[in-house]
């Protein structure tokens, strides 16, 4: 299966995709480390362009056809980002289920936008005003979308799986 997870920096991506993969012993696919890797590389520098994301959909496609469950951790900002998403599912025969994680609560958010620490050796995180003006495609399919405003992660995650097997039984 391939559990992709997407939504504006500071909602809460990471946190609950990890928890997600190490709980399905899943191969974890973050889009941030992928690309600050091209960046050490020296092959480019800066905005790396898709490349991270043609990395992601690659690996994501291979783990798939292996048997493995993939979580990928991502943004996710565009539709055509989220269609490649759907199609290395397909390609590999897997199920897929997209989770958009929303924060509700600005001022909540921009404080975990602004005291966000980078966990990545060289990564830049985005401050609040980066956050604002991203490139972020409305989203036009169905998909679970989880608010975490104001929520702990126990109760992040039992819902998340809940709505996961919901989706996955096609309710």
């Amino acid at each position: 299966m391939l559990i992709v997870f997407g939504g504006l920096p500071g909602t809460g991506k990471t946190t609950l995709a990890r928890l997600v993969a190490q709980q399905r012993r899943a191969t974890y696919l973050r889009n941030d480390s992928i690309e600050q890797a091209i960046r050490a590389s020296g092959m480019l520098a800066g905005d790396v362009g898709p490349s991270g994301y043609l990395v992601a959909y690659a690996l994501a496609e291979a783990n798939l056809a292996l048997g493995q469950d993939v979580v990928a951790d991502s943004v996710n900002p565009l539709a055509v980002t989220r269609d490649a998403w759907r199609r290395a599912a397909a390609n590999a025969s897997s199920p897929y289920v997209e989770i958009e994680l929303v924060c509700s609560d600005p001022v909540e958010h921009r404080r975990r936008v602004e005291t966000r620490q980078a966990d990545i050796a060289g990564l830049r995180v985005p401050n609040w005003d980066d956050v604002r003006q991203r490139a972020y495609d409305p989203w036009d399919r169905p998909r679970l979308v989880l608010d975490t405003a104001g929520r702990g992660i126990a109760d992040l995650l039992a819902e998340l799986h809940r709505r996961v097997a919901g989706a996955l039984a096609g309710e």
